[in-house]
């Protein structure tokens, strides 16, 4: 993992371009510690190529790995990537490639001469990369399929075309004209002046297909092997890491396969030696619990960080700041204030369990699914938004201390065999038991494909225990802190002029008024750009984490403001009766305006760039200029 920044094409003078580059690519120094690169080129017309690279060395620590890359002397492919790529080494002796460079990423140069970018579809990881094609005047980029790797994207004024690992690049370059997120599953190409096309490379029917429906009976058996293959994968590693431990069933299978197959993983390090676990709460906080329960049946060696509401509240605009985004701050403050610690410790790399929820209906809301067409068209939109909240908060959260997260759970086998899986095995009914007398919980098939008598995975009342959100599981006092904390943050008076605040979706809590301020303080305020840092933003209702789409399941819900802890979900959780979602009286009170609508390539012009003069606030945005569809491509908006 690491951070990458590109600028290609940039005209004015090159040696103050250079400091200015440099500058900018300074603030994606938390994601690459160990080591920094910049390729420069000027082509015959004087236009500047910058390359950069903030390296965090997992595989192939030292020069060997160091990048930006090239095929060879001439460097006539230039390359930069983040991420891995698990199935290099097969790459490697399938293709013939052969180089100094043992980075795992060193394929994606060579495999882009033998067969142009169709070639992404064989890589098998988690990446986002730039190509320089110089003999053919080719610019190519692409992200993985869920967007574990995050990237951005740039249109300078001058033509040249900007990408990023962070926005922060971004955000506040006078020369940027506009800029957004690349999006997950496409691979991008610009030939020479013309048009630049972006396609889905990623596009099995589950995406595809809005109206598709999968039929195929869960395989248990397949399942498992399925996701013990992706762990096994992860393991790939020659520096100390880790796994996440909350407790909670996904996390704590994660750990338990790490644990067994450890010695079987190929190129991993201390395979002989114990696996490190991590858990953080507030002290008496129930992840902490099982966590430790987990931990001593697997023979961990387990770390258990404490924190409390106050040091969390002090990390808010930090948070923020790595997050570019004001969703996902509840879980993402104990996941930065862990990665501190983990980081201390000498570890580079963690495991963590995100994906589940999403793929299986884990997440407490899908209770009242109103039937199985609609449980599936709910996971499929939470699936494939993964790249706006916890991927997204995986991946800053972490390495905003130059940690590595990897997500088994999400890799591309296991999204395609639980996508492809029919809606009624996955439904929630806890009157019903099978044969063995398990209740139909949520993740129920997950839970039943590890449910192994005399060979066990996890204590059983792990393996079956209730889904916790994991901002809730550290502790409850940390989600009220926050809340209680807005309350004295947020006056009465300016909450009910949120609307002129806020005219885009004006916030409906106090937590989000003061989530959002923050945000606009970083991305928004005083910037030319700062609508296009709102448009990078999801936003909508939603109740225990579900999208604005599933709110209708229950009119309660719709009547109230939402809130995304697990206790919003009456009369399923077991903490609900004490936990109060207010009554939504906003279409009472307020008038929104909304001046524009982006999905992906539609600008949303934002209102509430406070600071920026009338003119340049009214101003409108076209579309992220020189790109188009293709006419074969597959490109499916969110």
């Amino acid at each position: 993992m690491c951070g990458i920044f590109s600028v290609l094409r940039l005209t004015g003078d090159a040696r103050k371009n250079r400091q200015r580059v440099y500058q900018l690519a300074k603030r994606l120094r938390h994601r690459g510690p160990d080591s920094y690169g910049m390729e420069v080129r000027l082509d015959d017309a004087g236009r500047q190529t910058f390359m950069v690279h903030k390296r965090l060395s997992i595989v192939a620590p030292g020069k060997s790995g160091d990048q930006p890359l090239f095929t060879d002397a001439t460097k006539r492919t230039a390359f930069i990537a983040n991420g891995e790529i698990y199935n290099h080494a097969e790459l490697r002796e399938k293709y013939g490639i052969v180089s100094e460079n043992k980075s795992d990423c060193q394929v994606i140069g060579h495999l882009y001469e033998q067969h142009g970018p169709s070639f992404v579809s064989e890589l098998d990881g988690m990446f986002a990369f730039v190509i320089e094609d110089r003999e053919n005047d080719v610019i190519v980029a692409a992200r993985d399929h869920m967007g574990k790797i995050p990237m951005y994207m740039a249109n300078g004024k001058d033509g040249s075309v900007w990408f990023s690992s962070e926005m922060k690049t971004l955000h506040d370059d006078p020369g940027v004209a506009n800029y957004e997120i690349f999006p997950p599953g496409h691979v991008y190409v610009k030939k020479g002046d013309a048009p630049a096309t972006i396609e889905r490379w990623y596009n099995p029917q589950w995406i595809t297909d809005e109206n598709y429906v999968p039929t195929k009976e869960a395989n248990l058996e397949e399942l498992r092997e399925c996701v013990v293959d992706a762990v096994t994968k992860r393991l790939m590693a020659d520096v100390p890491y880790a796994v996440l431990l909350s407790g909670g069933l996904d996390s704590s299978l994660i750990t338990s396969i790490a644990v067994r197959q450890r010695k079987l993983a190929k190129n991993t390090y201390g395979a002989d030696e114990p696996v490190h676990s991590f858990s953080i709460g507030i002290k008496g906080a129930p992840d902490l619990v099982a966590a430790r329960k987990v931990a001593e049946q697997l023979g961990t060696i387990h770390h258990e960080v404490h924190f409390t509401p106050e040091e969390a509240l002090d990390a808010l605009p930090d948070v923020i700041w790595h997050l570019e985004t004001f969703e996902q701050v509840r879980a993402s403050v104990p996941m930065y204030l862990l990665s501190r610690h983990i980081k201390s410790l000498g570890f580079k790399m963690v495991l963590s369990g995100e994906g589940a929820d999403e793929l299986f209906g884990g997440y407490l809301y899908f209770h009242k699914a109103p039937n199985p067409a609609e449980f599936h068209a709910e996971c499929r939109r939470k699936t494939m938004r993964l790249h706006q909240w916890d991927v997204l908060r995986a991946n800053k959260s972490t390495m905003s201390w130059g940690i590595e997260v990897r997500t088994p759970l999400l890799s591309q086998q296991v999204i395609d065999l639980a996508m492809n899986m029919r809606p009624e095995d996955k439904m929630i009914d806890v009157n019903k038991k099978d044969a063995d007398g398990r209740p139909y919980l949520e993740k129920y098939i997950l839970r039943k494909a590890f449910d192994t008598p005399g060979d066990s995975y996890l204590p059983q009342e792990v393996l079956w225990r209730q889904k916790e959100q994991f901002s809730d599981g550290v502790g409850y006092d940390w989600v009220d802190g926050l809340a209680a904390h807005a309350e004295l943050e947020v006056s009465d008076e300016d909450f009910a002029r949120r609307a002129q605040r806020f005219p885009l979706h004006p916030p409906t809590t106090k937590e989000y008024y003061l989530l959002r301020s923050i945000f606009e303080e970083h991305f928004v305020t005083g910037f030319e750009n700062g609508d296009c840092a709102y448009a990078t933003c999801p936003f909508g209702k939603s109740i225990a984490c579900s999208t604005p789409e599933a709110v209708c399941w229950d009119p309660e819900w719709e009547k109230s403001v939402g809130d995304i802890s697990g206790r919003a979900v009456k009369n399923v959780h077991v903490a609900a009766d004490k936990f109060d979602v207010k009554k939504d009286g906003t279409a009472a009170t307020i008038s929104a305006t909304m001046t524009g609508v982006r999905e992906r390539g539609v600008r949303v012009k934002a209102r509430a760039v406070r600071g920026v003069p009338q003119q340049q606030a009214r101003r409108g945005h076209v579309r992220f200029s020189g790109l188009r569809a293709s006419p074969a491509s597959k490109v499916l908006l969110l």
